[in-house]
């Protein structure tokens, strides 16, 4: 049952189908103003520093960047495993939502959708870069060759990750590209320039709106869903082995792989949170996006802020009660105090504490705060892979092995550079595809206006 007196429409403004169309694609049809530039002209000054910084990379070795003997995993691994977090957000909200019955996703699944691909992408710029030698990147693509009996190594957590990130990243296209099709096509159909309505044409691979294609399109969006929700849980449980398969204090643990799955979904929905927030402000969203939407995000946050607070103390208990001392010390006077007590606590506030503020109604309806908590839970998931790899390597065994770990201007070049590349297609989407899936606003329009099954 959906209550409109309880829950309020998923759309406002008692819409009509043709006002979804005209509203959803009007931003399309006038030139982005001085904020679009503004943040383009930041966003592609940052990719292009990232450009300079891995070029440094590779041409000078991954010695310019901080890591040493000891910490031989250092930003570009915290910045790689916190790129896959945030892209799990956007088959989160089109599958498991759906799967849920959760019909507010619809005004939100297509710029999540987007957010992932354009994270994934930021990703996979770090597998390669981590090999050293990224002209033999193709040493860990499994095909067939002439190197004798020479296989890929099976046994390396680059191949893993290579292998996550592909499938990963060619199912999110998929489903994110072909989910557009029947908003690509009522926009060549709209539109009076000659040029965009072929290219918009090109790329809805002739559509038509028949029963026929609809039923093709409802199939393969069955499909790739299925796919890509094993896909959330599988790489996310790939990275987190890459860990635990160590022995290093603090890694080799089997909370890991559920760990990383439910921490990877939380950055996502801030992520989203925060793009959704922007884009109501800025494109007056508020009737498909409203209180009620950001209400919804808010509620899920806080139940898994709880569940990450809850895996936290398991962790630090899990530390105590085995009696090693070597999780003790990695643990108790490596990470609660210490050099990396900043890090530590940090993460605890801004992960466990900080989203406990969305329990007052008014606060989940307030932009300020949804869009501070929102950022302020993706910095405590970035610090929170900071813990987990740096505080661990800095000190293990050997105390004759100890050191500290400074990142260079190199390895904050790389991560601006993802920064910026993601922010390039994010900016990118705004301008030239419609923000949510047209066709799906209008399954639900009449949803709520009344109580129904």
């Amino acid at each position: 049952m959906y209550n409109r007196k309880i829950r309020g429409p998923l759309i406002e403004g008692n819409k009509t189908l043709g006002q979804i169309t005209e509203e959803i694609i009007s931003p399309l049809d006038v030139r982005p103003g001085l904020w679009w530039s503004v943040a383009f002209t930041i966003a592609s000054t940052a990719a292009i520093f990232g450009g300079y910084a891995i070029y440094i990379t590779v041409y000078k070795g991954i010695g310019t960047w901080g890591v040493n003997n000891s910490v031989a995993w250092g930003w570009e691994i915290v910045n790689f495993v916190w790129w896959i977090g945030i892209g799990h957000a956007g088959t989160a909200f089109s599958i498991f939502l759906l799967i849920l019955r959760q019909r507010w996703r619809t005004s939100i699944n297509r710029a999540a959708e987007a957010m992932t691909v354009f994270a994934v992408l930021s990703a996979a710029l770090f597998p390669a870069l981590h090999m050293g030698r990224i002209w033999l990147a193709f040493y860990i693509f499994p095909y067939p060759n002439t190197r004798g009996p020479l296989w890929v190594n099976f046994n390396s957590p680059l191949f893993w990750d290579f292998t996550a990130i592909t499938a990963y990243l060619l199912i999110s296209v998929s489903f994110w590209y072909l989910g557009m099709l029947p908003d690509l096509a009522t926009i060549r159909d709209k539109t009076t320039s000659k040029i965009r309505k072929a290219l918009y044409g090109f790329f809805s691979l002739g559509w038509t709106g028949s029963s026929h294609h609809w039923i093709r399109y409802e199939s393969l969006s069955f499909v790739l869903g299925g796919i890509a929700a094993v896909l959330v849980v599988s790489v996310q449980s790939i990275v987190a082995t890459d860990f635990a398969v160590g022995i290093i204090p603090g890694w080799h643990s089997t909370i890991f792989p559920p760990f990383f799955v439910v921490g990877a979904i939380f950055s996502g929905f801030a992520m989203v949170m925060t793009l959704m927030v922007l884009i109501r402000k800025i494109y007056k969203l508020t009737d498909y996006i409203t209180d009620n939407h950001m209400d919804a995000i808010a509620r899920i946050l806080v139940f898994i802020s709880l569940i990450m607070g809850t895996a936290y103390l398991t962790e630090i208990f899990v530390a105590w009660y085995s009696g090693n001392k070597y999780e003790m010390f990695t643990f108790f006077r490596n990470r609660m105090t210490g050099d990396y007590t900043i890090q530590f606590w940090g993460m605890i506030i801004c992960n466990a504490l900080i989203p406990q503020l969305f329990w007052f109604r008014k606060l989940r309806r307030n932009w300020i705060w949804l869009l501070f908590v929102s950022l302020s839970i993706n910095v405590g998931m970035w610090l929170e892979r900071y813990n987990i790899v740096v505080t661990s390597l800095s000190k293990d065994f050997l105390p004759s092995n100890w050191v500290s770990y400074t990142p260079t201007v190199i390895d904050v070049g790389v991560f601006a550079g993802t920064l910026g590349l993601f922010g390039m297609g994010v900016l990118l989407f705004m301008r030239y595809l419609p923000m949510m899936a047209i066709s799906e606003l209008k399954g639900v329009v009449h949803i709520g206006n009344k109580t129904e099954d």
